[in-house]
């Protein structure tokens, strides 16, 4: 298995669970020496190398890279987050492409905020709807480098539209809200009423192992819980983790203010990502993690491969 932007939060889960499983991984990452238990082979996400040997006789690529859009979309870090993206996608779509054995199966990140705002009904994969604005653009150009990419025919390429992934590691968005609710600050944001899709990282990695073992799959799927909480369900949540019975509101100028001095964007906190699983679910994967609060309550007692000695990653 490959597995590209390795160092992050989603490729080392993933690394770890395949290794307990006892497959041979190889992660893929610009700077290396993140992950303690994958072969670790250096990149540029952006032109050929002697890494790309790596991907001639491999089963699976699962590629992750690309740059966090937690930061503010000034001209700069939105020229990244397209090129991060698109760059990474076509040279591996080139590496696959000269292999005298190639991947079974590609799959590739997207994102579930590709849908639109939706207050009225849930998004899934056949009535979903496609929003408007940036990151709406950056997830259509994404999706259609993997399309519009020249692999044999015998590699099967799937999206992957992900929701938020909840894991208890540094610099995740559950350690950012916990950290909020125990600071007092774990209000609703906003009117509290925007739906959050989300999903537990157990649960992205055995959809990960669920899709490798079936002979057919989609163009895409949906990569989230089948019950989504709404912003101020999440907050209460987090602050019972935290231990705090009350948490002060932010209103959308506070929350402008805010992620100005965080250096972040208030979409991210404000759209409404109401998404379901419909094609996960109806080809028969079943969830462990459905409740909201249960997952919160798991990840809050187990730290992840990044914040443990040991890597463990349950199943």
């Amino acid at each position: 298995m490959i597995v590209t932007g390795a160092n992050g939060f989603l490729g080392k889960y993933l690394c770890h669970w395949f290794d307990n499983l006892g497959w041979e991984v190889v992660g893929l990452s610009r700077n290396g020496g993140g992950t303690g238990v994958a072969k670790d082979v250096r990149w540029n996400g952006r032109t050929l190398g002697d890494w790309a040997g790596e991907f001639d006789g491999a089963e699976v690529v699962v590629n992750l890279a690309g740059k966090s859009v937690n930061c503010r979309y000034g001209r700069k870090n939105k020229a990244m987050i397209f090129q991060s993206r698109l760059e990474s996608t076509a040279v591996i779509g080139e590496a696959i492409r000269q292999c005298q054995i190639p991947p079974r199966l590609w799959l590739n990140s997207s994102t579930a905020t590709i849908y639109r705002h939706a207050l009225d009904r849930p998004q899934d994969e056949e009535i979903g709807e496609l929003g408007e604005g940036f990151s709406v653009e950056v997830a259509k150009a994404w999706e259609k480098a993997l399309r519009e990419s020249d692999v044999p025919e015998s590699v099967k390429k799937v999206a992957l539209r992900t929701a938020i992934v909840l894991g208890n590691e540094p610099g995740s968005v559950f350690e950012y809200l916990r950290k909020f609710a125990a600071l007092g600050l774990g209000g609703k944001m906003g009117d509290g009423r925007q739906k959050m899709s989300w999903i537990h990282v157990d649960d992205f990695c055995r959809a990960i192992e669920w899709m490798i073992g079936r002979d057919e799959l989609q163009d895409f799927y949906n990569l989230c819980a089948p019950n989504p909480t709404d912003n101020a369900g999440c907050m209460a949540g987090f602050r019972k983790i935290a231990g705090r019975g009350f948490g002060l509101p932010a209103t959308k100028w506070m929350l402008e203010i805010g992620t100005f001095l965080m250096r972040s964007e208030t979409e991210l906190v404000l759209k409404s990502r109401w998404v379901l699983p419909k094609r996960l679910e109806d080809e028969g994967f079943e969830f462990k993690w459905r409740d909201f609060e249960k997952a919160l309550e798991h990840l809050q007692g187990r730290p992840g491969p990044a914040s443990s000695k040991s890597g463990i990653v349950s199943r």
